[in-house]
């Protein structure tokens, strides 16, 4: 068993920043990340919304992050966290598809989520030229465009008319013949003129230019009578669900509809020692900003956690 202060799950911008406040509190600290440290700023070709960076590569930013959370001290192993189980004395234990179990009297979840996708010819091809799952990351990349966003609920309908603020016209598809989202954002769908609509449709294939730089067109589908047609877009952003990677914890979690944890102002989840931050958490919005802002908090509230527990053991426990 190897023990630390703290197990932080997952190295995207929380959990790297989480891992420099935790060194910088003189904490153990353990990173797990199933991948390369950086998590979505890697699928993410410029960063332009971070404070200090006018414009920077999102694996540039992802690099410097790692660098920083090392410089204090964080161990960083690759491996994928497939449970985190909280024992009767109050540690957690974390074990691993490579077979390691860690233990922790705390643990901070930043595992991040990952966007549904269409699962159609030319999503993952032309991922980042031109399609996205986040518009306030990439609207203003398109700029003059005629865009599309597929979907119906909220986050769908919010999206479209985001991207109205840069696109020349932004075509919403939708799969069904009414919005799920609630009736106050359909009202402002339905009455942007920048906002077309188009109902029972899928898309079946994203296609690029002749060079294959940048997506082109999309090639949609009627539900109801089959045909089939091209749809001139200079992008699309596909907004069709999110699920946040929570489904390790064992044990229930107090969370929301959506099933993100619900976290009081120190970032501690309803298990007590449990910590979420970034898009795991129950919040308004998911950016870097946010993210690290979350982890921040976090890691000092950790810091004073284990410290309490600490001083609260008898003398001798291990």
């Amino acid at each position: 068993m190897k023990r630390y202060d703290v197990v932080i799950v997952g190295a995207g911008p929380a959990g790297l920043c989480a891992a420099l406040y935790a060194g910088r509190s003189m904490l153990k600290a353990l990173v797990i990340e199933r991948g390369a440290p950086g998590g979505e700023l890697l699928n993410t070709e410029l960063i332009e919304d971070y404070i200090g960076f006018e414009s920077i590569k999102g694996f540039e930013l992802a690099d410097k992050m790692a660098a920083h959370a090392l410089k204090f001290g964080a161990t960083m192993v690759t491996d994928n966290v497939h449970a985190v189980e909280r024992r009767d004395d109050g540690t957690f234990t974390v074990t691993t598809d490579g077979g390691e179990t860690y233990e922790a009297p705390a643990v901070i979840l930043t595992a991040g989520g990952t966007p549904s996708k269409l699962g159609v010819p030319g999503e993952v091809e032309y991922a980042g030229k031109g399609v996205s799952y986040c518009a306030v990351c990439d609207g203003h990349f398109f700029r003059g465009e005629v865009l599309a966003v597929v979907g119906g609920g909220d986050a769908a309908c919010e999206e479209a008319e985001f991207l109205t603020r840069y696109a020349s016209k932004v075509y919403l598809i939708h799969r069904r013949d009414q919005f799920r989202a609630s009736p106050i954002i359909q009202k402002r769908v339905f009455e942007n003129p920048k906002i077309a609509v188009i109902w029972n449709t899928v898309v079946d294939r994203i296609a690029a230019d002749a060079a294959g730089t940048k997506v082109d067109h999309l090639v949609l589908r009627n539900v109801q009578t089959d045909a089939t047609s091209q749809l001139p877009v200079g992008g699309v952003f596909v907004f069709i669900g999110f699920k946040p990677n929570t489904g390790i914890v064992k044990g229930h979690v107090r969370h929301d509809a959506g099933g993100y944890f619900i976290t009081d102002d120190h970032m501690m989840t309803s298990i007590p020692g449990l910590f979420a931050a970034g898009d795991v958490r129950a919040q308004l919005t998911r950016q870097v900003t946010t993210a690290v802002g979350d982890a921040t908090t976090a890691a000092i509230a950790v810091s004073k956690y284990v410290g309490d527990r600490t001083a609260k053991e008898p003398v001798g426990a291990a």
